[in-house]
């Protein structure tokens, strides 16, 4: 996924994107980030898009700049794990909020999500 959407700020998507590879393990509690001008460089994009990416991440507690060594994940575990149930929450809630949309019931969500669960496990998927 390298590619941004265009409905979106940028510095917001590579947000996003950092997150997720912390949620998911790729990026570990005191891994250290590329440098702002590299991490420009991977994704193409200005160097001050990237500190505004990295400034707002460390705001929120995920990054901390230590200086004259670079970028890390936060080492503090329990606001990861607030990050990790905060983006849960904000990923089931846009998915309940366009099937509601589309007119499906509370029933026929938890039932249609519990049946492609299944199917997953099942490696039907």
């Amino acid at each position: 996924m390298d590619e941004f959407n265009a409905s979106k700020p940028i510095y917001l998507q590579l947000a996003d994107r950092i997150h997720r590879q912390i949620i998911s393990g790729e990026l570990k509690a005191g891994e250290k980030l590329p440098s702002i001008r590299d991490m420009g460089i991977k994704y193409n994009m200005n160097p001050n898009t990237v500190q505004r990416t990295y400034s707002e991440l460390e705001r929120e507690g995920i990054l901390e700049t230590r200086r004259g060594q670079g970028t890390f994940v936060s080492e503090r575990q329990e606001r990861l794990v607030q990050q990790r149930e905060k983006l849960k929450h904000e990923q089931i809630e846009q998915f309940v909020h366009v099937m509601q949309e589309m007119g499906y019931s509370s029933a026929e969500i938890l039932s249609g999500l519990e049946e492609y669960l299944n199917n997953v496990e099942k490696g039907d998927e």
